[in-house]
């Protein structure tokens, strides 16, 4: 009964420390007087949690208000230097790794090309233990800080998979990219020089880029939205909830590999008629090479979405290219269908396009995009949906893997992970892992 109190004492802790912590992140700054009413909590509750955070680091004031008649409020935020995330990007192109500070302001990246090798796993773990040194490096950071790193990958990720498969960790299944149960977590955790207690975080890159949206850019305020990460390769996510509810659900969807064309063309998953095999930038690359665009076989996606872009839309005094304008139309017609489909199954307020070639066609084809959604989608349901653009531009699948563990972090009240032993390693090892208390940017 005892320990079941103690559990409890604790818990209750931990939580009045995550309400605090969660409304300054999202809402600061605030004063004590003002975290009150938005967390539910006591005067005392709130003055004994922001007094323990602040002795942390994870706290600082922000300045000072006049009340009405009374003393002036002193504002409090989180404190920058209370913590470091780092977030990666396994893109089509490169691998991006980007280090963050506590409020998720950038400090240090770095890009690996794929360009060469692809998706080599081998490679790309060698790509995040140098990319993660690097940025650790560049920004005269010290590792204990660390508290967490957030990796976005394609493909489907399967978490605590059964020894079989590569478990225990996160095991990726990525069939566009020749990932056959990939034990992508027991690599990194093996191979990323970082003290052993600080946790690996992976999800779908569409998810990350959905979480990111929903948090801090086009997505902020809706009850219900879908993201689509279009690059090389289409992927979507499904938000429901608001970002402080419990009940907020982010799902990833395989949505580049919905039927758009019946007896369409081979997707590179193996189907047909997916889609990725219209939308994708590989995909427009290769359907412009075969009508005959000027194009050198060898070109990377980026350099060829660009290419067929110029030849659609030349500019003033300039003869649009007619086999270019009937690609990206098709290609118009094919993402509206498929985001009809969205629209119908999910209900969203919104849907953003983003990923970098989303970005780089969307302000040429989402009138056309919108046109071909309303055709196709229930007229009631699609008024109610709003299309546009991401916010955060083509860095928000590496914001949105920070914020993965970000998320635990605000969730776990500011707790770190406890120091762990990884087998065979003394009480040296130990010692030299356990984290230090952060200082506030200010200190």
């Amino acid at each position: 009964m005892a320990e079941r109190s103690r559990r409890t004492v604790r818990d209750l802790r931990r939580g009045n420390r995550a309400r605090v912590l969660q409304r300054l992140y999202f809402d600061g700054p605030l004063s004590r007087q003002e975290l009150g009413p938005a967390t539910g909590l006591s005067s005392g509750s709130i003055s004994n949690v922001v007094a323990e955070l602040a002795s942390e680091g994870l706290l600082e004031e922000a300045g000072v208000v006049d009340s009405d008649g009374g003393r002036p409020r002193t504002l409090l935020r989180i404190a920058p230097g209370g913590g470091l995330f780092v977030g990666i990007d396994i893109g089509e192109t490169r691998v991006r790794v980007e280090l963050f500070d506590l409020s998720l302001t950038e400090l240090a990246r770095t890009d690996r090309l794929l360009a060469q090798h692809g998706y080599d796993v081998e490679r790309i773990v060698g790509h995040v233990r140098s990319g993660v040194s690097d940025v650790l490096r560049d920004a005269g950071a010290d590792p204990r800080m660390l508290l967490g790193i957030g990796i976005g990958v394609p493909g489907i990720i399967e978490r605590d998979a059964p020894e079989a498969v590569g478990g225990p960790g996160a095991v990726v299944h990525g069939q566009t990219i020749g990932w056959s149960a990939v034990p992508f977590e027991r690599l990194l955790r093996e191979a990323v020089q970082i003290p052993p207690e600080v946790p690996f975080f992976i999800d779908n890159g569409a998810k990350t880029l959905g979480q990111a949206e929903m948090w801090f850019g086009g997505g902020r305020g809706a009850g219900a939205a879908a993201v689509a990460l279009i690059g090389s390769g289409v992927g979507a996510s499904v938000s429901r909830g608001d970002i402080l509810d419990e009940d907020l659900s982010n799902a990833a969807l395989e949505w580049g590999h919905t039927t758009v064309q019946l007896r369409g063309r081979r997707c590179r998953c193996g189907s047909i008629g997916c889609l990725e095999a219209y939308a994708g930038a590989e995909a427009m690359r290769e359907r412009w090479h075969e009508a005959g665009g000027p194009l050198p076989p060898d070109a990377d996606d980026e350099t060829a979405l660009a290419a067929l872009l110029a030849a659609a839309y030349p500019g003033p005094g300039g003869a649009p290219d007619p086999v270019a304008v009937a690609i990206l139309d098709e290609t118009a017609e094919c993402l509206g269908a498929a985001l009809a489909d969205l629209v119908n199954l999910f209900l969203p307020e919104r849907i953003l396009l983003g990923g970098w070639a989303g970005l780089l066609i969307g302000p040429h084809l989402l009138p056309q995009i919108r046109r071909y959604a309303q055709e196709y989608a229930l007229e009631h349901a699609v008024a109610r949906t709003t299309i546009g653009l991401g916010h955060l531009g083509p860095d928000a699948v590496t914001v949105g893997a920070a914020t993965l563990p970000l998320s635990d972090f605000l969730a776990r009240g500011g707790t770190r992970p406890a120091p762990t032993v990884r087998p065979g390693a003394g009480a040296a090892s130990a010692r030299a892992a356990a984290p230090v208390r952060g200082r506030s940017a200010a200190g």
